[in-house]
């Protein structure tokens, strides 16, 4: 009799999964793709569209997520291994700094509440406000963040830069917790408008794609007018970026960084084209040391100094100071060297501001207008 019961309850479970399995799949078949997001320049993600508001984003480190709509039911879409993220995002933990201003500029700043960048360290006013205030929390490095806040916040979205692999137990602790994290790869484009162009993503996560799309469109066609101003030019100025590091080494932008494109949309031709490097990786930079340095920008027509990273150098003396040997460089004796300022990296929405800056830098046109760099002397 038990043996008769036990086989009953086998099928009747049996013919339960069965009925929820064709009932998933064809909840499946109801929805299906519609469209893709238009993307001009970026190539570390893409967008594709679905019937009832859903969304599937995929990143090209092999991540992959599904929007679900408010009032929707749960799906991945048949997409294996999907994180999904419950529309609307209304309460952010924000630990890619870089994408704050892109969030400012779709006046979305409300749906971040908790960030990994304190107040001092931003240099956009309202942000650093905003975090001075508490509207924003700041709770601690993004390698070891109080949980407990973030998770009081009600968050529901986490957005991590590809740092966070380098502790990937914070990823773990915040999916454990059942928040979903996003790593964001812009910093991964080759094209610096490919790294604008994510705030198309960031849009479709709000909600605010046309704005978005508005915006990235205004960007794009103030670059091809820059590219028009240097249709004409008949020699390209050649221009090194670097920063002396505190061992003494030369830390270089690398040949194809998305900032040397931006001098070679400006006009301009990166001094340091052909230094080999001896292993490939992710980062945008390199140590180098002094004497491939001076061979290779000794006749740079320009240097410029990245201030952002130990804060400059305020006059050309300053700069002998850390080698005396700039003084044989062509620019320091032609007074061409300048400094970028500390906001030139973190507000990654003025790509083209930054362009036209160089632009002026290496043209002479419109040099008092420059936002973010200054000449030594």
């Amino acid at each position: 009799m038990k043996k008769i019961v036990c086989y009953i309850i086998t099928i009747l479970l049996g013919c339960m999964l069965l009925v929820a399995c064709a009932k998933s799949d064809a909840q499946k078949a109801q929805i299906s793709c519609i469209g893709s997001l238009n993307l001009e320049y970026a190539t570390q993600f893409s967008v594709d569209y679905y019937t009832d508001g859903y969304v599937h984003i995929h990143v090209e480190d092999g991540n992959e997520y599904v929007l679900i709509p408010e009032g929707e039911k749960d799906t991945d879409l048949g997409i294996s291994g999907a994180t999904l993220i419950h529309l609307p995002c209304e309460s952010i933990y924000l630990a890619a700094s870089s994408a704050m201003d892109l969030f400012l500029q779709m006046d979305a700043l409300d749906t971040i509440a908790t960030c990994s960048t304190t107040a001092e360290d931003y240099t956009m006013e309202i942000v650093s406000e905003k975090i001075k205030s508490n509207e924003i929390s700041y709770v601690g490095k993004y390698s070891s963040p109080e949980y407990e806040t973030i998770l009081s916040s009600g968050c529901n979205l986490a957005i991590e830069s590809t740092m966070i692999y380098h502790t990937p137990k914070v990823k773990e602790q915040l999916e454990t917790l059942g928040i979903p994290v996003l790593v964001e790869r812009s910093s991964y484009e080759e094209h610096p408008l490919g790294r604008l162009e994510w705030i198309k993503l960031y849009g479709v996560l709000l909600g605010k794609e046309e704005m978005a799309e508005a915006f990235f469109e205004e960007q794009v066609e103030a670059v091809k007018q820059v590219e028009k101003k240097c249709e004409t030019q008949e020699q390209k100025k050649s221009v090194a970026c670097f920063y002396v590091s505190a061992n003494g080494y030369i830390n270089v932008r690398k040949p194809g960084d998305y900032l040397t494109k931006m001098i070679s949309i400006a006009g301009g031709s990166y001094a340091l084209e052909d230094i080999e490097l001896d292993e490939e990786n992710a980062l945008s930079t390199v140590n180098i040391n002094w004497e491939d340095f001076y061979k290779e920008a000794i006749d740079a027509d320009i240097l410029i100094y990245n201030g952002t990273v130990d804060g400059g150098v305020k006059s050309i003396e300053e700069l002998l100071e850390k080698n005396r040997l700039f003084a044989d460089f062509k620019a320091v004796k032609e007074g061409n060297v300048w400094c970028t300022n500390m906001n030139m990296f973190q507000e990654s929405s003025k790509i083209a501001d930054i362009i036209m800056d160089f632009y002026a830098v290496i043209s002479g046109d419109d040099a008092a207008q420059i936002q973010y760099m200054y000449q030594l002397y």
